[in-house]
Order: C-alpha cells, then sequence, then structure tokens
C-alpha cells in the first residue's frame, strides 16, 4: 500500500510537471496520457519501493512492540535476530528488484517518457507554433509566429541557422501554413508575402555584406524530425543510459564525461540497497516508538526516506567534480544509515 500511495503521488507530479503545457495546448487522447504514466513509473518505483519498505517495516513492528508481540515471541525463545530474519529475507528480494528497475527498467523507461513526449508534440505540428513564443525545438532555425487564426499562422519570423549557429538567412512573413511531408520525416513551412536578409556565404560575419529587400510572394522551408529525434538521442541524459551503456561509455579512451558516468553508476548501485539499509534502521526504531498509531510511523518514514534522498541527491550534484570524490560520495548515505541500523540492533538485541 505505502508503495501504491507513493508512487501514485510521484507519478502524478511528473505528469503535471511534464504534461501540463501539452495537455493544455494540444488535444492529448486518454491513452497517450496513460502510456506516459506507465513510462514514469518504473522511474518513480526506484525510490517508492524502499521508501514503502521503510513506512511497512516501521508500522508492523511499531504494532508489534506496541501489542507486546515481541515480548512475547522474546518469552517463548524468539531471539530477536530470528525476529529479524524475515525482514532482512524481503529486503534482500527488495535490493534485486531494486537493482533490476535502476539499471534496466528505469533508464528506457525514462528515454521513453522523454520520446513519447516530443512524439506527441510533433503528431500536431502546428499546435508547436503558439502565438507570441519562439519555437527553437529544430537545430537549424527558430521560428517566431506573432499570431493564429486556426491552421494559419500570422506574422511569422524565420531564422536559418548555419552550422556555427549563426543567423544566416532571416525571413520576414504575414502569413505561413505547416504541412507534413511524412515520407521524407520532414514539416514543410509555406510562407505568403515575404521578404528576408540573407548573409553573404564567402564572409558571413560581415555584417556589410548582408543583403536586404529580397522578397518573394511564395516559399518552402523544410524542417527536418529526423534531426530533432537525433538531437534527442545524442542529448539523452544519463538517468536514460542503461548500465551496459554507461559502462560502454567509461570503457572508451576518449570518454569526456567519464567521471560523471562513474558516478552514475556508482549512484544506481547505492540506490539499490537502500532497501537493506531501510530495514536495519527501521526494525530497531519501530519497536522503539512503541506505537500504535500509523501517523508516528509514517512521519518516521517521511524524515528517514527525505534524510536517505536528500544526501543521494546531493552527492550526485558533484558528478564533475572530482575533488569531491562523488564516487564515494554517493555511498556516504548507505554507509551512515546501516551503520546507525547496526548499531541500533545490536544495541536492542542486547536488552
Amino acid at each position: 500500500m505505502g508503495v501504491a500511495l507513493l508512487s501514485l503521488v510521484l507519478v502524478l507530479g511528473n505528469v503535471f510537471k511534464e504534461m501540463l503545457d501539452l495537455l493544455i495546448n494540444h488535444s492529448v487522447p486518454l491513452e497517450t496520457v496513460l502510456g506516459f504514466i506507465a513510462f514514469v513509473l518504473p522511474f518513480s518505483m526506484t525510490f517508492t519501493i524502499p521508501w514503502g519498505f521503510l513506512t511497512a517495516v516501521l508500522l508492523v513492528f511499531g504494532r508489534l512492540s506496541a501489542d507486546n508481540e515481541i515480548i512475547a515471541l522474546r518469552a517463548n525463545g524468539v531471539s530477536f535476530p530470528r525476529v529479524f530474519i524475515p525482514v532482512l529475507a524481503m529486503a534482500l528480494m527488495l535490493v534485486g528488484v531494486c537493482f533490476w528497475i535502476n539499471t534496466e527498467v528505469a533508464p528506457r523507461a525514462q528515454y521513453a517518457m522523454l520520446t513519447s513526449l516530443f512524439r506527441i508534440a510533433t503528431s500536431n505540428p502546428v499546435s508547436m507554433f503558439q502565438p507570441d513564443e519562439v519555437v527553437d525545438q529544430f537545430p537549424d532555425r527558430r521560428i517566431f509566429v506573432g499570431g493564429r487564426e486556426g491552421d494559419v499562422m500570422k506574422n511569422l519570423v524565420v531564422v536559418e541557422l548555419d552550422d556555427k549557429g549563426s543567423p544566416s538567412k532571416v525571413v520576414f512573413a504575414k502569413t505561413g501554413t505547416l504541412t507534413t511531408d511524412s515520407e521524407n520525416h520532414r514539416l514543410l513551412l509555406r510562407v505568403q508575402d515575404a521578404n528576408f536578409e540573407q548573409r553573404d556565404n564567402r564572409d558571413s560575419q560581415n555584417v556589410a555584406l548582408i543583403r536586404q529587400g529580397i522578397t518573394m510572394k511564395e516559399g518552402v522551408f523544410p524542417m527536418s524530425i529526423q534531426k530533432l529525434l537525433d538531437q534527442k538521442k545524442r542529448g539523452k541524459p544519463l538517468t536514460s543510459h542503461t548500465l551496459r551503456e554507461l559502462i560502454e561509455a567509461i570503457a572508451q579512451s576518449d570518454c569526456p564525461r567519464r567521471l560523471a558516468y562513474q558516478v552514475e553508476v556508482s549512484k544506481r548501485f547505492s540506490l539499490s540497497l537502500a532497501a537493506l539499509a531501510f530495514a536495519l534502521i527501521a526494525v530497531p526504531l519501530g519497536i522503539t516508538a512503541h506505537r500504535k498509531e500509523t501517523s508516528v510511523g509514517f512521519a518516521l518514514s517521511l524524515v528517514i526516506a527525505f534524510g536517505y534522498f536528500f544526501l543521494i541527491i546531493i552527492a550526485d550534484t558533484f558528478h564533475e567534480n572530482p575533488h569531491a570524490m562523488p564516487v564515494l560520495l554517493v555511498w556516504l548515505p548507505n554507509l551512515l544509515f546501516t551503520g546507525l541500523g547496526i548499531w541500533l540492533f545490536s544495541r536492542l538485541a542486547r536488552r
């Protein structure tokens, strides 16, 4: 129940964060929204499985302690480590599940989520061009739309960029329409009543050589969708790489971000052990709390989980700083919580 509740909260938060603009400005069908939720769910479970397990252990052992069940077990010769064995077995099982999710399922799902957002936007390409906004998704174009009446865009400014990212041509058009060329994987922007300025190819930086006042009744500007997809693939975030992809990137001699990749690998191993660290600290804390109220267990789980994941996030911010030793720093939450859990566990076992 804890995993389901926490996952629902995180998934809904991601839906509103990533899809709010699309839901407002695009006609997004229900199956697309459900597909997006399915992509977000594995990523959220890297946090909610350990957190839900922590909550469950705190609630169960708090209630057992409050009802004197722990005393009854001890009186019948059941040692405290023996009581802990089922919890340890479940924790180790969840470590394996979390490792699989962290290294394979979540990265693939997150990349599919990013790709789905792009496909939602390009399935109805006209909706990408909103009034008083600059469309900058295309690597070789910047397009400003002054207004819209249905599918007709008005007062367009189209800036063509060269290979260095500098403007090579600026087009001013009164109206424009957009069509899809599915065979060639591109969009065709047809402009009417346009005039443009163009830089000289021989010396593009020389402003004096800019040709102005060129007019045309109608023109077509092709915009490659494939370039957008390629750009998305090149810009794939670290969290969207599988463990194999990360290791292959680290093995390359010319890897420019080797430290960041190494930190990401260490973080995934460290996060996978969260369930074990939480088990060690939750059992003695639940027994010590000795309360029947579920609110106490939820409060304790919130404090512990927030502290653990906050330290992971802080450590991850140093992934480009070799002086901070981020590869070791991401293991600090596990060392702290596991050490504290072992101390509390041994202290309780001696009582």
